[in-house]
């Protein structure tokens, strides 16, 4: 690890290094002599092998769509032994005939189940948004999108407590002590700390959050230039969601709440929307991507497909495997249920039958994400090889 205050040495550095370990240490211990909760009394596989039959809507999906988000998985999954051939066999330009014999031919399916037997789930949504911006700060443009900061330390401790796994410790150095770093009503407050760290300058503090919320977003500069950002870091402290907090409050009711509602209740309440916001401490900080990316890259560093691309937990589903998807759209009851593939990963996307809908970019596809919190459920094809799920 490098230390990015200057005049720190490396036996400082160590030194330093070796508190912190010292106090997760005496954390581990400390957790580890709680009491456990119960487990499940007979918890289940979270696969279950099914027939082609079982899957709603399957014949009437596109299936060609999917071949074309699948290919693009194959740029890793034809790495590994068990879906090298279906990667081959899947650069073949077929018909929707074809296509759909393609997946049937390759892949079993195996629906997701939950640990009590249940196999409903929470499907939500997530897009791009589009932000009007600039390169300079303005009485328009007053808001900072920030880059990872320069004194951003972020620390993973698997290969010194592997049962850490998954947590990284984040924070700055101030003098021999590492610090929670700043938490967002310190970098949003008057102080600045992260001045000379601003990318681009927006005028929306509200799409400005949502950015932040969604990880990813395409910037429209003055110029008429479009530059897509991504996520790059974030600032160690827990989310807090606003959303919750106006429903507390008394604010709009929960069949109201959707990211519009949030919008309109900022614009509505200029002089209490700085309050709100920072009453979530998390912060996210971003990174420009190459000029003529259309799409922000997933977890496996691919850029996503619109409305063919989802979010899951991958201790459950392999990223870059097909998932066949059965729900309804956000706001009716009309079916939704159609081949996607597991290309992103998400914080709050945590159980077997989880998934995160990526629904593209720009206000229309904002419309359907910020409205989905629907129920569905969901199979995963796994090529013929593998032949038990994880347990």
């Amino acid at each position: 690890m490098v230390a990015s205050s200057e005049g720190v040495g490396r036996a400082e550095q160590f030194f330093i290094i070796w508190r912190v370990l010292s106090i997760l240490l005496l954390l581990t211990v400390l957790i580890s002599c709680a009491p456990s909760p119960p487990a499940p009394e007979t918890p289940t596989l979270p696969l279950k092998l099914v027939s082609w039959d079982d899957l709603p809507g399957w014949t009437q999906d596109n299936h060609v769509a999917a071949l074309r988000a699948f290919r693009a998985s194959c740029r890793s999954l034809k790495k590994r032994p068990d879906w090298r051939d279906s990667c081959e066999v899947a650069q073949l330009e077929v018909d929707e005939k074809g296509a759909r014999a393609f997946f049937q031919h390759h892949f079993r399916p195996w629906q997701l189940v939950n640990e009590d037997g249940s196999s409903d789930g929470l499907i939500t949504g997530y897009y791009v948004p589009d932000l009007a911006g600039s390169r300079n700060s303005s009485t328009i443009f007053p808001y900072p999108i920030y880059k990872k900061p320069d004194d951003l330390l972020s620390i993973d401790l698997t290969s010194v407590y592997p049962e850490l796994r998954g947590y990284r410790l984040r924070g700055r150095l101030v003098g021999q002590r590492v610090v929670p770093y700043f938490s967002r009503e310190q970098i949003d407050s008057y102080e600045q700390p992260l001045h000379g760290q601003e990318l681009f300058w927006v005028g929306d503090p509200v799409k400005l959050f949502f950015l932040q919320i969604q990880g990813s977003g395409r910037i429209n500069l003055e110029d008429g230039t479009q530059v897509m950002v991504s996520y790059a870091e974030q600032n160690g402290h827990p989310y807090r969601s606003i959303g919750k907090l106006l429903l507390e409050r008394g604010a709009m009711t929960r069949d109201q709440m959707s990211m519009q509602k949030i919008a309109a209740w900022g614009r509505n309440n200029p002089r209490k929307v700085q309050r709100l916001l920072n009453e979530n401490p998390s912060y996210v900080f971003f990174r420009p991507l190459d000029a003529g990316v259309t799409t922000p890259p997933g977890a496996m560093g691919i850029p996503l497909t619109p409305q063919r691309s989802i979010a899951v937990d991958p201790r459950f589903i392999p990223l870059g495997a097909p998932v066949f998807l059965s729900t309804t759209f956000p706001g009716n009851e009309k079916p939704l249920q159609r081949l996607m593939v597991a290309q992103d990963t998400g914080g709050a996307i945590k159980g077997r039958v989880r998934a995160d809908f990526f629904w593209g970019v720009g206000d229309e596809a904002g419309s359907y994400a910020g409205k989905m919190k629907q129920s569905g459920r969901m199979w995963v094809l796994l090529p013929k090889g593998i032949n038990m799920p994880r347990k």
